[in-house]
């Protein structure tokens, strides 16, 4: 009550319904705007605990956000062991300490410098959220702190630790074997900021190497680069991992190279090449999977500026390679052949190559976090620099997508904001189309509609012979009329058709600067390749094919062209 009474005396305060959607927006608006910081002021005990999935999000994807938490009075805290002794009582920092890079409770004032170090403790090394939690009678309190001055600023740079220094020896191994390389690849991660890609977009037509990006840094490159390959992953495009998986010497900067990353068969990744991993964090360079043979704990605006003073070979020396890669680009289309779709519905790898020509360069994006509609977006959508694209995909939780949209919102007010969601997904969180009502941001928001959770569904078809369960309106999932909906708050509406693109309704309402609903109709059995495969074997483990293996198989004759330099294991 104290927090907030003097929070809306110095901030703009934005009001949510529901307390996962304030980290979210925290979260969203922080990673799109950069220079300025939003934080998020729950209550105790329910306004803490629904806080965990947005923290647990932030967590995984390394983002900083701040979290400030109430809590009864110190006086009132449970001791001797008792569940509880204050009303809505719960110790919020033993909740959450696994998921945040500190997470502290005030029995007691503290001062400038020490609040202003938990708050740069998000940023130093890795980022990642601080919660501080604040007894009820220390935010009543007199200040009585010694050096605390209401002049003073936080440090608005957040000044992080810009992690160890290059290591001469592995530099000079690594020089050499690009040197030598006639197929590198360049993975950007989203430890690679967009300013400092921004910086180096010169670097990277000079190298004159192969450039992919991973979903989290999608918006780093334009998808028309000449030297833009893709997004590589286990739900990515396929001329993307069948490049990757035959390069004989990977550069992931700023990527944890993860299993999404990698393939849950995380060995047959780039067998056939070496992997320099550029990582701030260690452990992540210890973690074993994949094998990497250089690993330099920095930052990637460090590394790049390493590879910016290199004197090599380059840039016409990997023509050959890159003709190749253009190649195997054009035999594999994002849009397979294979999804079949059928009349009156809208084939979804279509609509978001559709909707990526509609969007601008100055359009926020956010396909969502888990589900078709996301997969789809990262597929197929065709990024232009200047966009900015986040997600979500550590946490791959339903919900995300109306909370994240509307931080970004916020982050760049007036700007169009293109939200790409399952009905499913949207359904968890749709409460704060009030907060979407309220703020009245252009915010475009795009419902696949296939009554139901379509991923659930198929993994259901396809590892448990369609014997469903919770997954759609058949089987006991209840989803709104959203025509409804849209009413209700005061939103246009529109059910797409195809050719909605030259739809003048459709275009008036995409480009007016009021929030809409979309929907766009999706059958409920649409297939969505390429996709890598998973089997149950006998033992009850999963097995799943290397990355460029992806289902359905390739014919033949397109797989001895595009395959060239892989022996295929039989």
């Amino acid at each position: 009550m104290h927090l907030l009474n003097a929070a809306r005396q110095k901030f703009q305060c934005i009001p949510v319904i529901h307390e996962v959607s304030a980290v979210i927006m925290a979260e969203y608006f922080n990673e799109s705007l950069g220079h300025s910081k939003a934080f998020v002021l729950v209550t105790a005990g329910p306004g803490i605990t629904n806080t965990v999935t947005g923290i647990a999000g932030a967590w995984m994807e390394s983002r900083n956000v701040l979290i400030l938490g109430g809590q009864v009075k110190s006086t009132d805290l449970q001791t001797g062991g008792i569940r509880q002794r204050g009303i809505q009582e719960i110790n919020g920092v033993e909740l959450l300490q696994g998921i945040t890079k500190s997470a502290v409770q005030l029995r007691n004032p503290i001062s400038n410098s020490e609040l202003q170090d938990y708050i740069d403790s998000g940023v130093r090394g890795r980022p990642g959220p601080v919660f501080i939690e604040v007894c009820l009678d220390v935010q009543a309190m007199r200040r009585v702190v010694d050096d605390f001055d209401s002049s003073a600023k936080l440090d608005e740079n957040f000044s992080q630790d810009q992690g160890g220094e290059l290591d001469p020896k592995i530099l000079r191994e690594v020089y050499e074997t690009l040197n030598n390389s006639s197929r590198p690849v360049l993975l950007l991660g989203g430890g690679v900021s967009r300013e400092v890609s921004n910086r180096y977009q010169k670097l990277f037509e000079k190298l004159g190497i192969p450039l992919m990006t991973t979903w989290n840094a999608a918006d780093r490159v334009d998808s028309q680069s000449a030297l833009y390959f893709g997004r590589p992953n286990t739900w990515g495009q396929r001329s993307a991992n069948v490049i990757i998986q035959q390069a004989d010497l990977l550069i992931a900067v700023g990527t944890r190279l993860g299993y999404q990353q990698t393939g849950f068969n995380w060995k047959s990744f780039l067998p056939i090449g070496k992997i320099v991993h550029v990582d701030i964090d260690r452990s992540e360079l210890e973690k074993g999977h994949p094998k990497t043979d250089f690993a330099l704990q920095t930052t990637s605006e460090k590394f790049l500026e390493w590879l910016g003073s290199l004197d090599f070979e380059g840039s016409q020396k990997f023509d050959d390679w890159v003709c190749f890669a253009n190649d195997v680009k054009r035999k594999l289309p994002n849009n397979e052949s294979s999804n079949l779709t059928r009349d009156g519905f809208l084939n979804p790898y279509s609509f978001i190559e559709t909707l990526s020509e509609l969007a601008s360069s100055q359009d926020l994006i956010i396909p969502a976090s888990s589900g078709g509609a996301f997969t789809t977006t990262l597929q197929a959508f065709r990024q232009k620099l200047g966009q900015i694209m986040i997600s979500n995909k550590g946490m791959a939780s339903m919900g995300y997508g109306l909370a994240g949209a509307l931080g970004a919102s916020y982050a760049f007010p007036g700007k169009r904001t293109i939200l790409i969601e399952g009905d499913g997904g949207f359904a968890q969180n749709l409460q704060e189309l009030g907060t979407l009502q309220e703020s009245n941001h252009p915010v475009k928001i795009f419902i696949f509609d296939n009554e139901g959770y379509a991923s659930i569904r198929m993994t259901q078809l396809n590892y448990f012979d369609g014997n469903y369960i919770g997954c759609d309106k058949k089987t006991g999932l209840g989803l709104p009329d959203w025509s409804f909906i849209a009413k209700s708050y005061g939103l246009d509406f529109m059910i797409l058709q195809n050719g909605f693109e030259v739809d003048p309704r459709f275009l008036e309402v995409f480009q007016s600067k009021l929030p809409a609903i979309f929907i766009v109709p999706i059958q409920e059995d649409q297939t969505y390749f390429p996709k890598l495969n998973s089997r149950i074997v006998a033992d009850g483990m999963m097995e799943t094919n290397p990355l460029h293996l992806m289902s359905p198989e390739l014919e033949k004759n397109i797989g001895d062209q595009v395959f060239r330099f892989l022996e295929l294991e039989k």
